[in-house]
């Protein structure tokens, strides 16, 4: 199996408490997923509850043409305002490792998205991520970085 590897990098002007406790709330992942991809979180969560090592959190999602998959990820590592890694245990994906990073930065807060991945099919999972998958993925983290912009302002470092 071919493992593919994606990184993504956001400022954003707030504190590390505040990206925090957003980022780590998985209630907050549809406000930041298109609406094509159809997100429903399945997991019964109480919208206070933070992510914590072992956390299942379950959703349906439609990445292509309307058809609804179900997805499972686990909380596998969290270091409280510093990173948290979900990997998939049931979806779409041979395998999904997520790693999601922050810390503080003059004037808010640098995020780094690390993902690594792998497809079913052998080279026919290779062929579809050259064709689709990857271009999926990074629109998917582009509108991700827009919503974020639109949710917490531009980053602009003014320390000098």
């Amino acid at each position: 199996m071919k493992a593919f590897h994606l990184n993504f990098s956001q400022r954003i002007p707030i504190s590390l408490p505040e990206a925090w406790d957003f980022f780590s709330s998985p209630m907050n992942l549809a406000k930041i997923t298109p609406k094509e991809m159809a997100f429903t979180l399945t997991s019964p969560l109480r919208p206070e509850e933070k992510m914590y090592p072992g956390m299942i959190i379950t959703y349906k999602v439609s990445p292509v043409a309307g058809i609804k998959l179900n997805w499972m990820t686990e909380i596998t590592q969290v270091e409280d305002q510093k990173y948290f890694i979900d990997e998939q245990r049931f979806g779409p994906y041979k395998f999904w490792h997520h790693q999601h990073h922050f810390k503080t930065i003059p004037g808010g807060v640098e995020m780094n998205d690390i993902l690594t991945y792998g497809l079913p099919m052998g080279i026919f999972g290779n062929i579809a991520n050259s064709a689709f998958i990857a271009g999926k993925l990074q629109e998917i983290f582009n509108f991700r970085k827009q919503k974020v912009t639109e949710l917490f302002g531009d980053y602009t470092n003014t320390e000098t």
